[in-house]
């Protein structure tokens, strides 16, 4: 199947899904108000987009932006430190540090630990038959277990892979819009990220211009939830990619040497058409002039499409074609898939295209990928697809019914869950503007300090605390500790649903 064809079943909705992610985008401009501009757009074209996004005027993250409290919902707790979302200065250069420190290793290690990571998950699906999974639901157990060992360097726990697990999931499906928050259960991996920081068995530097619950939170943050979410959706996006492209997969098996040259063009080609990021926001510190006779004033918000830019400057933008980047170079190309060099890229830049590969080719090497499932960029559907054990006789007519199955499922699911995304996102919409949670935090905070007002002290083992929203943080009752410094409102989550 082509890239851009439409499953039968889904002939008649294909635009639902579509419909949806738009609606999505004019939500978050309207959200973020009337100083917010989108780039690049019909008056301002990718050369606008690179220039504005390599500003260095454009530094502000969060401050600012109405958009920024519907993030912080959806990454809590803990989003006040979150790499991403930090503003400039010593806090972000101490913690940007200490993920680079993390991050670091040889290629071959670093490519040997995802390939064993994989193949423990792949080694519980059956090798004589058919199986039919979700790609994302496949994946993000052994990027778990491979950023536990680049946090702990040591043999990842079921009990630690299953609360990184519960906790990815959980942000990416809110994220998504496809199922509401659920804080008790990321309360469950903050409880066992702060014992095991307590108990010093982080054998790396921390950093130290945070607390140590903060610590947590930023171990929660960045590397339990952006890495394991990130890895996971690239690897899916990879691997469906690769499924509904059966010449393509073909080569990609083949060319199973050390340089990887065409398993690479398939990843670039990949990140280039289903960019991770759609929209990255960012707030301007001082004026940034747009062109001759526009500049935008401090405090604005800008809106950087990525799907947008990655669609200009080639033939065939909306085809799938690896070869296209055997005489391209993807440095010189509109293709940022991990953000602009001059504008805080993601730190993984190396590190991600490495071990991702090695977890491809363990893929390929056990198994023949088949999909007939729709490809977008937000993968909502978490990637449904068949794995065909290599050496499995061949049963042409049971695959063939299999296939069938993926493509009507998932134009019914297409219906379904387009509706349920729109409702379950007005409401966390809602919420989130209600919560105001980057707002509060950013207002009457000189030093840190939490927006909300507690009523009871944390329970043990994380538990979430009731709470209620306030100004900023009230004065300690006798005999009650005040609440430390940069204490996140995130931390002490309002909703009191069972998982």
């Amino acid at each position: 199947m082509r890239s851009g064809t439409k499953p039968a079943a889904a002939a008649d909705t294909w635009w639902l899904p579509r419909g949806v992610v738009a609606l999505r985008v004019r939500i978050f401009e309207k959200v973020n108000g009337d100083h917010t501009v989108t780039l690049p757009n019909a008056t301002h074209g990718p050369e606008v987009f690179e220039r504005v996004y390599a500003h260095p005027a454009v530094d502000g993250r969060s401050a600012g932006a109405g958009l920024s409290d519907l993030f912080w919902y959806w990454l809590a707790p803990g989003p006040e430190v979150h790499q991403e979302h930090l503003e400039p200065g010593e806090r972000y250069e101490d913690v940007a540090a200490a993920t680079r420190r993390m991050l670091v290793g040889g290629s071959a290690d670093l490519a040997e630990a995802a390939t064993r990571a994989f193949a423990r998950v792949l080694d519980t699906v059956p090798d004589t038959r058919v199986s039919l999974v979700r790609l994302r639901d496949l994946v993000m157990p052994a990027w778990a277990e491979f950023c536990y060992e680049l946090v702990f360097k040591e043999p990842c726990p079921p009990r630690a892979r299953d609360l990184i697990t519960g906790h990815a999931e959980d942000v990416i499906s809110a994220l998504k819009c496809t199922g509401l928050r659920h804080p008790r259960r990321r309360a469950r991996l903050t409880a066992y990220l702060r014992d095991r920081v307590a108990a010093g068995d982080v054998p790396h530097a921390l950093p130290a211009t945070l607390s140590p619950a903060e610590q947590v939170h930023y171990l929660q943050g960045t590397m339990f939830n952006t890495a394991v979410v990130q890895l996971s959706e690239a690897t899916a996006h990879v691997l469906l990619a690769l499924a509904r492209h059966p010449g393509v997969q073909r080569r990609a098996a083949e060319d199973s040497g050390d340089d990887d040259r065409y398993l690479a063009h398939v990843l670039d080609e990949t990140m280039r058409l289903y960019p991770l990021f759609g929209i990255a926001h960012r707030i301007t510190t001082g004026e940034v002039p747009l062109d001759e006779d526009t500049v935008l004033p401090a405090g604005s918000v800008v809106c950087f499409s990525y799907p947008g830019y990655h669609a200009t400057g080639y033939d065939r933008p909306d085809t799938f074609d690896p070869d296209r980047w055997a005489d391209l170079s993807a440095k010189d190309a509109h293709h940022i898939p991990f953000g602009m060099a001059a504008n805080r890229p993601c730190p993984a830049w190396r590190l991600s295209p490495l071990v991702m590969r090695a977890a491809v080719r363990e893929v390929l090497r056990r198994f023949r990928l088949d999909s007939t499932a729709s490809h977008t960029r937000s993968i909502p559907h978490r990637a449904p697809c068949l794995l065909v054990p290599r050496g499995l006789p061949a049963r042409p007519r049971r695959l063939e019914a299999l296939r069938s199955f993926v493509r009507v499922r998932d134009g019914v699911e297409d219906v379904t869950r387009g509706v349920r995304q729109l409702v379950l996102g007005t409401a966390m919409v809602l919420h989130a503007r209600h919560q105001r949670l980057a707002t509060r935090y950013f207002a009457g905070q000189p030093a840190g300090g939490c927006p909300v007002a507690h009523r009871g002290d944390a329970q043990a083992g994380g538990a979430p605390t009731e709470h209620e929203p306030a100004a900023g943080p009230p004065p300690p009752r006798p005999g009650q500790e005040q609440p430390p410094a940069h204490c996140p409102a995130s931390a002490h989550p309002t909703e009191r649903r069972r998982d």
